[in-house]
């Protein structure tokens, strides 16, 4: 599998923005990612959170 360009916390935190009312399609923008990405890092670490 390809190393990611971001790192598991980095991750985390786009997520946690999200859940917490950053609209989802500027957390994608500023990620530069694709919804397709963002929907697969919610599947794979939704579970982690912020430490």
């Amino acid at each position: 599998m390809k190393k990611s360009r971001y790192t598991e916390e980095q991750i985390a935190f786009a997520l946690k923005q999200a859940e917490t009312g950053t609209p989802m399609a500027e957390v994608i923008r500023r990620m530069c990612v694709s919804e397709q990405t963002f929907y697969r890092w919610k599947k794979v670490y939704g579970g982690l959170g912020i430490a």
